[in-house]
């Protein structure tokens, strides 16, 4: 299987699916593509890249609509032309998930959790703090106390900024001193770590033939090269969203996290390239085509352009 065939078979499954969310899509457009090149675009050429995944102008649109009203983006007209771009609060998210997406695992841990006390939080605001808090992996180790081994403690700060609950809620750390084992059952146990892995399983049982068949050959288009990196993305984040990004010692045995992390680098490494040529040759900004990537976006996945 070439990996133009197999670039054609997992697009037609994607959208042939029941439960397609196109608004789900264009979020990963905007965050794997579009942010790191100016963050800004014109409609007709968001609307032209993503026709190739079979989604109608009309779906498009709405979903665009939707992701204002939520607060993800924010239009500009120049004469008759709309442009999108994130808003404050979109930009502030996606540098979060960013960290989380294309960070590398972490592979040493010092025993020490940060832990959340709501124990003085009234209940609709802990599920409030529940939420924003998942985004960055926390876990319920019990009704008030939520916990993570090894958080990002610059996106923690801006999650408690933005909750802004400065009464009631208690940051503390605290260490793993005896028994690892029954610390690796509550971990199982709070994040859910079997579906997480059985998603992981599935991502890379999903996009294994197209790392093999690239390996057979390099040679895919442009257009190819963006279907697969945003498909890939839009895939992996889905399960790496979900997963707390435990350390070792707290994972079960035969992790699927570690395979599904490597497939995911080495072929986003291997097409990164033809893909950013596409978004030149369709995505339009007001002042021409996109602008070059910043220096951070060469530094995903250990450094996008490394061999």
């Amino acid at each position: 299987m070439t990996i133009e065939s197999a670039s054609r078979k997992l697009v037609a499954e994607f959208s042939s699916r029941r439960t397609l969310r196109t608004g789900s899509l264009i979020t990963t457009v905007f965050g794997d593509s579009i942010a790191p090149r100016g963050g800004t675009v014109w409609l007709g050429s968001l609307i032209t890249a993503m026709s190739e995944f079979g989604v109608s102008e009309r779906l498009v649109r709405t979903s665009v609509f939707r992701l204002v009203q939520d607060g993800w983006l924010q239009s500009t007209q120049v004469g008759r032309r709309s442009y999108y771009s994130l808003t404050d609060e979109g930009r502030e998210r996606f540098a979060q998930a960013t960290h989380r997406i294309y960070g590398e695992p972490s592979t040493s841990w010092d025993g020490q959790w940060t832990v959340i006390l709501l124990a003085d939080v009234d209940a609709e605001e802990k599920e409030t703090v529940r939420k924003e808090l998942g985004w960055l992996g926390f876990g319920a180790l019990s009704t008030s106390t939520l916990a993570h081994p090894a958080p990002d403690k610059a996106d923690l700060d801006v999650a408690l900024r933005r909750l802004d609950i400065t009464d009631g809620l208690v940051v503390m750390s605290a260490r793993t001193e005896i028994n690892a084992a029954a610390m690796r059952r509550l971990a199982q146990a709070s994040w859910a770590l079997d579906d997480i892995d059985e998603r992981y399983a599935s991502f890379v049982q999903r996009f294994r033939p197209l790392i093999a068949a690239y390996g057979k050959s390099a040679d895919v288009s442009n257009k190819t090269a963006f279907l697969v990196r945003t498909l890939l993305i839009q895939e992996y984040r889905k399960v790496l969203l979900r997963d707390p990004q435990l350390p070792a010692e707290l994972l079960p045995s035969g992790w699927h996290g570690t395979a599904a992390y490597q497939l995911c680098r080495n072929l986003y490494r291997a097409i990164c390239e033809q893909a950013d040529d596409y978004l030149t040759e369709v995505m339009e900004t007001a002042e021409g085509p996109l602008p070059p990537p910043a220096k951070a976006y060469f530094k995903r996945f250990g450094g996008i352009d490394n061999d």
